[in-house]
């Protein structure tokens, strides 16, 4: 029940905030009076303020556990997009979305991950993949319900329709999870459950090493999601794709990431994490070989590839610190390992558009070139497990 409850309240939260500006940044930029790239210039200032405030949300979750957490960044939430609806000048949009980034912080994905593992330990593979399996509707719900709010009450009225909705919904939901008992969850995984003895194989002198490693990998896997979630239609045009065409290609990647997780539910179940990740890894990489070498042919592969490997990878996010440190301090280590994820996802729209409108769709050799690197760095991980 509880995962329901978070996987529900995480598909608001994703679909009011991180797919927020792709609908609304034009007309809130021209009633506003600046221009749509410098709403997103807002959205990527709250990505930045996302990144300071995860360790100190997952450090709370560790001492109080994730509810009173979560029910907290629903009041920013609806406080943040409440302030966005009342701008009329750049500088309030800029500071709507200050406040929605500290919400974004302490209500995503890191915060809710943390929340389950605080409940229950080294068994929270499971509930981590439901959440993201239920969440990952979150573009699917929010851009159409965006685009009907907008066109029906304006891009003010949509601000507090969704401000109304964390109040009236996600902080219930959330208000009714499970309290965290003093001691938290133990930090053992069940006799007899899969990988409980994974942790044994890492040295402690290499934690250090994993723990950069592991912080290359989702900063990588946040950069290429962002950068596809950007610009996935204009590259696939330079690939030679009709406009028409790239907008049906690109709205396959959805139902890809959640096909992803009900693979990493179901056949990779009790699959080593490691697997799932570097098998999710290379996704992306060869759907670029394919793409680049075959031709305009080959973009749905493409999209499907790249949906299938970023819908695992999200899960590997919350599940990899779990197997290799465990679960006690899970939610400050968590909310460390994702600080240069949510940096370099601020920058990845800017960074892959001028790589695009240089190079053409030969950008995505760059892309391409990241998921290598991310594999190779999780195979060195696999390779410190071993005994």
């Amino acid at each position: 029940m509880a995962t329901l409850m978070l996987g529900i309240a995480q598909t608001l939260a994703w679909a009011s905030s991180y797919y927020l500006p792709a609908v609304l940044a034009g007309p809130m930029g021209r009633e506003v009076g600046m221009p749509e790239a410098a709403v997103f210039g807002a959205f990527s200032m709250a990505l930045l303020f996302a990144a300071g405030v995860g360790p100190l949300a997952g450090r709370a979750i560790d001492r109080v556990g994730g509810r009173p957490v979560l029910v907290a960044s629903n009041l920013v939430f609806a406080a943040g997009l409440a302030a966005l609806s009342q701008a009329s000048r750049p500088l309030h949009v800029f500071a709507a979305w200050a406040v929605l980034g500290l919400a974004m912080g302490s209500g995503l994905y890191e915060a809710a991950f943390a929340t389950v593992v605080r409940l229950h330990g080294q068994a929270a593979r499971g509930a981590i993949t439901g959440i993201t399996l239920l969440a990952g509707f979150a573009s699917t719900v929010g851009w159409p319900l965006t685009a009907g709010l907008e066109a029906a009450l304006g891009w003010r009225g949509a601000c507090l329709v969704w401000a109304a909705l964390h109040l009236c919904l996600g902080l219930p939901l959330n208000a009714l999870l499970p309290q965290a008992t003093p001691g938290g969850a133990q930090d053992a995984a069940a006799p007899g459950a899969p990988h409980a003895q994974a942790r044994a194989g890492l040295a402690a002198g290499r934690q250090r090493r994993a723990a950069w490693l592991m912080a290359c990998v989702f900063a990588i896997a946040w950069f290429i999601s962002t950068a596809m979630a950007a610009h996935l239609p204009k590259v696939l045009q330079a690939c030679g794709v009709t406009v028409a065409a790239a907008i049906g290609i690109a709205a396959l990647v959805g139902p890809a990431q959640v096909a992803g997780r009900l693979i990493e539910f179901t056949a990779l179940k009790r699959a080593h994490p490691l697997l799932s990740a570097r098998l999710a890894a290379m996704a992306h990489p060869l759907g670029v070989v394919l793409l680049l070498l075959a031709g305009s042919q080959a973009a749905p592969a493409f999209a499907v590839l790249h949906g299938l490997g970023n819908g695992i990878l999200t899960i590997a996010i919350g599940t990899l610190p779990l197997l290799l440190f465990g679960a006690q301090g899970y939610g400050q280590r968590q909310g460390w390992l994702m600080v240069p994820a949510r940096i370099v996802q601020a920058g990845a729209p800017l960074l892959f558009g001028l790589a695009v409108e240089r190079w053409g769709g030969a950008a995505l050799w760059l892309t391409g070139a990241l998921g290598v690197a991310a594999f190779l760095a999780l195979a060195v991980l696999a390779a410190d497990m071993k005994p």
